[in-house]
């Protein structure tokens, strides 16, 4: 076990710490959704069962408690709510893709417990509850979703010959016992319409090798209690018989079965009908021994059942009295409510008419005030609009003279800037002509400069002409 356990990849298990975290559970997969198929898991976490009632419990014992009182069955869809006929290969009933449905309080119990994040006491205390199978059931499903694979069989081990009857399907018809359920968890993949966490091949086969050295023993008790029973009766009926009837050597002619045809009507014919009433009697104590046996093995499961449930029947019972109290009580208001109302019946009559001769009065006086507020309102409304008027009038006449200044003052303006434009207009002439005098200034004072430059230099070679002669 612990060399396949090593083959197994790290990543998958989150392993507790050693020494005093020795409680804490490890978790195989995926520590989000629990494994769990994603379209029951959807289903799960929207169903308003999850989100509204199971949100409010915060503690392990009020989930236990929870199971106790609803939990009929371990199938993941509640019965008529799915439909898969018709479906085939990947959008088959077994892989719950398709189709979604109801999912079941099971379900959605057992996503709450993986929410708690369980220890391995409370674990413990959850596969070995007496008060109910389907307590136990849930736990041992919490194992094979969130356990390592190499531990299953050692948590399942000591109840694989659980005689423990539960009925596992949706609207009943499937019961089987809690050893027959873990064998079918340990060698079978698939559950109802949903599929378990895959289990690696070499430790799938270290399993079957331990499950078939490992037959069931409920059929061998049953085999060896039937053997036994059968051959008590025998033995009783031999016995009787040799007490009342010497032993007789049946002759080799006849057969065994005409020997003891005979035997039994000679018997019958010495004895009477008493033998007849004492061997029903036999027959009758023989059942009611076997139905005793029977009855004795579930007193034996019941008896803590019993007093839970009496426990709780006197819980029920006081909250149901107290509920009847309350009842009574509201009762008895109602009936001295409905007494005051008849006995107030009369007055509200006499009010009734005083009230209405009153109303009579006061709309008269409301019609007469209505009209004369009627005329006032008329005559308010035609000084009203005979002042809308007269303000309109002088609106307009203050509009038409705004408009006339502003036609005026628009003419001034234009004037104004035309002759400011016209100024302009000079004053650049001015300006071109005064540049033009100075530039015609400047080039004839360039030419003088440079006639007399010329004369110069004449001036200046004919001496040195002369003074060369």
């Amino acid at each position: 076990m612990a060399n396949v356990g090593n083959q197994l990849p790290a990543q998958a298990v989150s392993k507790p710490p050693a020494g005093k975290h020795g409680n804490v559970l490890p978790l195989w997969g995926n520590e989000k959704t629990m494994n769990l198929n994603p379209m029951i898991l959807t289903n799960v976490l929207s169903s308003p069962y999850f989100k509204v009632q199971l949100y409010e419990l915060k503690t392990y014992h009020e989930v236990v408690d929870e199971i106790y009182f609803k939990v009929t069955h371990v199938e993941p869809w509640e019965k008529g709510s799915r439909k898969t006929a018709g479906q085939t290969g990947m959008c088959g009933g077994v892989r719950g893709v398709g189709t979604g449905g109801i999912v079941s309080t099971a379900f959605c119990l057992l996503y709450k417990l993986f929410t708690l994040k369980l220890t391995r006491k409370q674990l413990m205390g959850l596969i070995t509850h007496t008060d109910s199978p389907y307590i136990r059931a849930l736990g041992f499903m919490y194992i094979r979703y969130t356990q390592p694979p190499t531990d299953l069989i050692e948590w399942y081990d000591g109840f694989l010959d659980d005689e423990e009857e539960l009925d596992v399907k949706a609207g009943g018809g499937c019961v089987m016992t809690v050893g027959e359920m873990l064998r079918s968890f340990l060698t079978k993949l698939e559950w109802f319409s949903t599929l378990f966490p895959r289990i690696p091949v070499p430790v799938q086969k270290i399993i079957d090798q331990q499950i078939k050295a490992r037959p069931r023993k409920v059929a061998q008790k049953e085999t060896q209690e039937e053997e036994e029973a059968t051959f008590t009766e025998s033995g009783r009926q031999g016995e009787r018989r040799r007490s009342r009837t010497p032993r007789r050597t049946p002759s080799p002619r006849r057969s065994p079965k005409r020997s003891r045809s005979r035997s039994h009507h000679r018997e019958r014919d010495r004895h009477g009908p008493s033998f007849d009433r004492e061997l029903e009697r036999e027959r009758d104590r023989q059942r009611k021994e076997r139905e005793g046996r029977d009855r004795d093995r579930d007193n034996r499961g019941d008896r803590g059942e019993r007093e839970r449930r009496r426990s709780r029947s006197a819980d029920r019972n006081q909250e149901r009295r107290e509920r009847r109290r309350s009842r009574s009580g509201s009762r008895e208001r109602r009936s001295e409510r409905r007494e005051k109302e008849r006995e107030g019946g009369d007055d509200r009559s006499r009010r009734k008419d005083r009230d209405h001769h009153k109303d009579r009065g006061t709309e008269r006086e409301r019609s007469r005030d209505k009209k004369s507020r009627g005329e006032t309102d008329e005559r308010r409304h035609k000084e009203d609009r005979e002042r809308h008027r007269e303000e309109r009038k002088a609106k307009r006449s203050s509009r038409s003279r705004s408009r006339d200044r502003r036609h005026k003052s628009g003419g001034e303006e234009k004037s104004r800037k035309r002759d400011r434009s016209h100024s302009r207009e000079r004053d650049r002439e001015r300006d071109g002509e005064q540049r033009s005098h100075k530039r015609s200034r400047s080039k004839e004072r360039s030419h003088h400069q440079r006639e007399s430059s010329n004369d110069h230099s004449k001036h200046s070679e004919r001496r040195r002409s002369h003074s060369t002669e």
